[in-house]
């Protein structure tokens, strides 16, 4: 009826919104069959709303009435869907509790035929070569969809103990508050000491009790036990939640039940018994409450004298016929007087005490006849008194007075028939069920405590074995029931329950590792099941291996089908495969990191199965893919950098699992690795080769774009170099983090990289130098000293040669600035090639030894060892080759650019202001010390562009070039530059005043340097202080060498005393006998023939002139210097062969 109500409401609600949608505007036009657009004559309950919807989503338009109708029909002929993310989920026409439970199997293959059909389909999988071969999805739905099967439907709790139900439906709460009545009873019975309180009870509670205990509830005057017990009862009526109230009504009939009894056994009937005569109406606060205790009370009396106890039948009747009264509220608390009730109860009482002195059947110690007619219910009763010691409050804890409450607890063992080793199997029973219940780890320390008790009792005599026999539970297991005693059934319950967990431990315990080791200790103190027989609870060690492995592989497969799940959701745009490796790596890490050490006691080989089983997993689906790559994709490079790093973790694990066996290395089988060297190889080699002509391409790009300025204030190299640098670092670093095998070819082609790219660097910025001899000024004609003369017409220095325009431009780019960035750029070159060397061999040898692991499983210790010295030569001497080349031409082109940046201050920045002014016409006005500031100035400069390391090199260079300026003011100083006795002590002042303007006081160059680097000029001023006389025949000799062809001096170099430097020395000597030798030997034009004062600024003249003044001849003889002095040679042979003559 009501069914019907709903679908008329229904189907009045749907007509309404059809008519709202119809006539709101939103349809343009409603068409029907017959061609009118009225609405008066459709049938709004077979019309589709779907249809109308999507009329109206898809922009309104005309609604075809027959499509809405046919669209209705459509639907009704099949099951209402909802599109989930985890599939189609849908609403059953038919009652599901009538078809039964799904099949759990799985089912069968169907065999597809091929056909051209577009709607015949493919199978997810087939086998070819040996190797299966998967679709788009590698069979991770088929896998996905497998484990979701095997898994166990719902949340798999401990199951029951199978003990015989309760005829009378006595609920949680009527056994939790009968038991504690019978531990009233039981307390107050057993003899513990008692005395009365009159007025009031004193308060002193536990800590738990205080903070349970309402402040409204007020303390009433009853007999009560010594303070030490009251304050126990009063903690355990609040952990069994019994009101104050009821408590009183307990504790007062008890009391008396206590005074009457002449012995101390007590049973439930009696307790019953005189709680019925003893509590009335008006104790309780409703009518409900009352009713409900009542009600209580005549269950457990029916429970245990009319359905438990062998009764004649007449007492049958009168048993039934006495509890019919007392649940009739009507008639037990309205009709009935006093007398009457007393009169019931009376009947009832003969009948149980009857029963009460029954004789035991197993003759133990205060057995009585409702130990075994009744342990349903003892049972049941005992395991509400132990779940008393966990803490309402925080149901996972105990409370502290858990070990007092059991003490008392044990008053009850002889009314419930519990024994010692029934007592540790139920606590323990009851600790599992709490941990089950609140996840808390400690309860399962306690519950193995009381378990290794039982297991470990001393054997039951035969009495005893007996009882406990006779406590049995239905179970049923296979398909079949089986009785057990109350121990083993407690025993495969428990069993049952971690049998379960342990067939997916990776669900359950992965991330609990502690949990884990409990619940092991709990398995191996209990055992583990065995699937042949149930009855055999006890693991034996024949056993335990195999049971350990079959929960290793049904782990490992429900891991693998969950890993297929969560790639099948994922949103990640990565590989699939690459995902798998990476999850399924994570499943064989915490399979060895958190269930091997515990399993390998059970069965050592554990380990070696998963890895096994995700090898093989993972290797089926892989190969196909190996097959079909071809180049370094970002697909390919993810999946091979993940399955190489699984294949490298699980080789791992398996060798560690090996050794925990304690195989010997000949007899240990090794995986059949995945081989992805080989197809890795050849990909990475090419894609090495790819990046080696890119990353030339992009340094030219960079050294293109260089206008050599610092980077920064504190960075001030190049940019150019830094970028070079960074797509290096980025190639190694993508080369090291594929994390792919790589051997000895990929590393020569990295380094090949690394020196290619920076030789062509430093070539580029060599090609960018010029030779410093361009700098240096041309050689002026040689002269000899004479007079003042005034002659008509002087000559003019004009033999100059003239620089190629492309070394001018190349000149004018050359900068002091623009040469010092250069020298911090190579100079950075040499610490970030040490940086890069560094990483390239610490990321090589992170990735040797795994090849050499892999290695090491195929070929024996003592090749291997042969051939890994005879690598590591290689590798050492590739790595020393490559970077040794790039330092020393890092060096070599360091130490040109130290030497241009000196001879261009000194040669050319300095040229006017310093070179063609020193000791021109005058010494003594024209002294050194007159330029040491442009000195100054320029070493300030230089010094604020160059990095610290560099400094004193680039001094040094500055110093040196200082010095060939003040030699070539000496030898080709020109007709201007004449020197006599006394300018040579000015000079040798200067020379000393040069020497220490770059020392410093210590803070530049060393003084051992400065005067080592002093040598020749000083041997120059020495020469020009001998006498004329003494020079000439130093000439003399030196021509005479020439004259046999003995002159060791190499063409272009000057030395102390060849021919060049003495006949350049007489030549710059302020001496007439000097002059009038040269005049007459080598037919010299004098000094005032020559017209050579300064020019002015030479740098603002024509391009021409610029060319002409920036010449290079320096001390070191150019061509043209060495072929013009070839006819001084001549005339030097034969003005000594003259003065031989003479002699003669």
């Amino acid at each position: 009826m009501e069914q019907d109500i709903l679908l008329q409401r229904y189907r009045r609600d749907r007509r309404k919104l059809l008519e709202f949608l119809l006539s709101s505007g939103l349809i343009e036009e409603v068409r029907s069959p017959s061609g009118s657009t009225s609405l008066t004559d459709a049938d709004f309950d077979k019309l589709s709303a779907d249809f109308i919807l999507h009329c109206i989503k898809s922009g309104g338009g005309v609604v075809d009435v027959s499509e809405a109708s046919k669209m209705y029909y459509t639907e009704s002929a099949h099951p209402i869907m909802i599109h989930s993310r985890l599939g189609d989920m849908y609403f059953l026409t038919s009652n599901p509790d009538v078809a039964g439970s799904p099949p759990r199997r799985v089912p069968p293959s169907t065999i597809v035929s091929s056909s051209n059909h577009a709607s015949s389909s493919k199978p997810d999988s087939f086998k070819m070569n040996g190797v299966e071969t998967y679709g788009d999805d590698y069979g991770l739905k088929h896998k996905a969809e497998a484990a979701a099967l095997r898994a166990p439907l719902g949340d798999s709790g401990i199951p029951s103990l199978g003990l015989p139900s309760l005829k009378t439906g006595l609920s949680d709460d009527d056994l939790r508050e009968s038991a504690y009545e019978l531990l009233l009873a039981s307390v107050f019975t057993s003899g513990v000491e008692m005395f009365p309180v009159e007025d009031r009870k004193k308060e002193k509670n536990s800590k738990f009790l205080s903070r349970l205990k309402s402040k409204r509830e007020k303390p009433q005057s009853q007999p009560q036990l010594s303070e030490r017990h009251a304050e126990l009862i009063d903690t355990i009526r609040a952990q069994m939640q019994i009101s104050e109230a009821m408590n009183a009504c307990i504790w007062r009939n008890m009391v008396q039940l206590a005074a009457r009894r002449t012995c101390g056994q007590i049973d439930l009937t009696q307790i019953s018994l005189e709680l019925l005569i003893g509590i009335f109406r008006s104790d309780f606060s409703n009518e409900k409450s009352y009713i409900q205790w009542k009600s209580r009370q005549v269950n457990i009396l029916e429970e245990l004298l009319y359905f438990s106890a062998k009764l004649p039948e007449t007492e049958r009747l009168l048993i039934q016929s006495c509890l019919a009264k007392i649940r009739d509220t009507k008639e037990w608390d309205v009709a009935m007087s006093p007398a009457q009730r007393v009169e019931v109860i009376s009947s009832i009482r003969q009948v149980a005490s009857k029963v009460f002195f029954q004789q035991g059947k197993f003759g133990l110690q205060s057995e009585t006849y409702y130990w075994h007619a009744a342990y349903h219910l003892n049972i049941r009763l005992y395991e509400k008194l132990l779940n008393g010691v966990f803490d309402i409050l925080d149901e996972g804890q105990l409370i502290e007075e858990a070990g007092a409450m059991l003490s008392l607890i044990k008053l009850t063992w002889s009314s419930l028939g519990i024994t010692d080793k029934l007592h540790n199997a139920l606590y323990g029973w009851a600790l599992v069920q709490q941990f089950v219940h609140t996840d808390e780890d400690t309860l399962l320390e306690h519950a193995v405590l009381q378990f290794q008790r039982v297991v470990f009792a001393e054997e039951d005599d035969y009495n005893e074995g007996l009882y406990m026999k006779s406590i049995t539970c239905l179970r049923e297991r296979n398909g079949s029931q089986t009785k057990l005693n109350l121990v083993q059934s407690i025993f495969l319950s428990i069993g049952t329950w971690f049998d379960n967990k342990l067939q997916d431990y990776h669900l359950h315990f992965g991330e609990k590792p502690v949990r884990f080791r409990k619940v092991m200790a709990l398995a191996s103190a209990i055992g583990l099941l065995t699937t042949d027989d149930c009855a055999e609870i006890k693991l034996t060690v024949n056993t335990s291996g195999q049971k350990i492995k079959y929960h290793v592989e049904r782990s490992v497969e429900a891991a693998i089908g969950r890993v297929a799940n969560i790639i099948l959701e994922s949103k990640e745009k990565i590989h699939p495969l690459a995902l798998l490796a990476n999850q399924l790596r994570l499943v064989a890490e915490r399979e060895f990191n958190i269930f091997f050490p515990v399993f390998r006691q059970w069965s050592p080989e554990s380990m070696v199965i998963s890895v096994q089983k995700l090898h093989q997993f993972y290797g089926e689906r892989l190969i196909p893919f190996l097959k079909g790559a071809s180049s370094l994709s970002e697909d390919v490079r993810s999946v091979l950098s993940a399955a190489y790093t699984l294949d490298h973790e699980l080789g791992r694990l398996y060798t560690s699992a090996l050794e925990e066996q304690k195989a010997k290395h000949s007899l240990r089988p090794y995986l059949d690795h995945y081989q992805i060297e080989k197809v890795s190889g050849p990909i990475i080699l090419d894609w090495v080769i790819g990046q080696h002509a890119h990353i030339l391409e992009w340094t030219g790009r960079a050294l293109e774009l260089e206008d050599w300025e610092p980077l920064s204030f504190h960075q001030r190299q190049a940019a150019s170099i830094v970028e070079v640098f960074r797509i290096l670092e980025e190639t190694v670093d993508q080369l090291f983090g594929m994390n792919l095998p790589l051997d000895i070819t990929h590393l020569q082609a990295l380094l090949s990289i690394v020196f290619h790219t920076l030789d062509g660097y430093l070539q580029r910025v060599l090609n960018q130098l010029v030779e410093k001899n361009h700098l240096y000024p041309s050689a002026p004609p040689l002269t000899r000293y004479t007079e003042t003369a005034i002659p008509l017409i002087k000559k003019r220095l004009n033999e100059y040669k003239v620089i190629d325009d492309n070394v001018l431009d190349r000149l004018k780019e050359l900068t002091m600035p623009k040469l010092c960035i250069r020298l911090n750029t190579l100079q950075y070159i040499q610490k970030q090639v040490g940086q890069l060397e560094d990483g390239i061999r610490k990321s090589w040898a992170v990735v040797r030894p795994s090849l050499d692991q892999t290695q090491a499983e195929i070929e024996p210790v003592e090749i291997l060892e042969s051939d890994s010295l005879t690598h590591h030569e290689a590798v050492d001497e590739l790595f020393a080759t490559t970077f040794s080349i790039i330092r020393d031409t890092a060096k070599d082109i360091g130490e040109k650019i130290c030497d241009l940046i000196g001879a261009r201050v000194v040669f050319w920045d300095l040229r006017d202001a310093f070179l063609f002014h020193l000791y021109r016409g005058d010494v003594e006005s024209t002294r050194l010390e007159n330029f040491l500031p442009n000195f100054d100035t320029v070493l300030d400069n230089v010094c604020g562009l160059i990095v610290d390391t560099v400094r004193d090199l680039v001094v040094l260079s500055i110093y040196k070039a200082s010095l060939e300026g003040f030699v070539w003011v000496l030898l080709d100083g020109g007709p201007c530059r004449a020197f006599s006795d006394s300018d040579i002590i000015l000079m040798e002042e200067d020379l000393l005043s040069l020497k220490e303007f770059f020392i410093a006081d210590g803070e530049g160059l060393q003084r051992s340097l400065v005067e080592q680097e002093a040598k020749f000029a000083e041997r120059i001023l020495h020469i020009f202080s001998l006498q004329t006389e003494t020079v000439i025949q130093m000439l003399m000799s030196a021509s005479e060498l020439i004259s046999m062809g003995l002159d060791s001096n190499k063409p272009g170099h000057t030395s102390m005393g060849d021919a060049h430097t003495l006949i350049r020395v007489l030549c710059h000597k302020k001496d007439r006998e000097a002059s009038k030798f040269l005049k007459v030997q080598y037919q010299l034009p004098m000094s005032s023939d020559y017209d050579d004062s300064p020019l002015g600024d030479s740098t603002s003249r024509s391009p021409l002139m610029s060319d002409v003044l920036k010449r290079s001849a320096s001390i070191r003889w150019n061509k043209k210097g060495q072929s013009s002095f070839k006819s001084v040679k001549k005339k030097i042979q034969g003005a000594t062969n003259d003065i031989r003559n003479v002699a003669r």
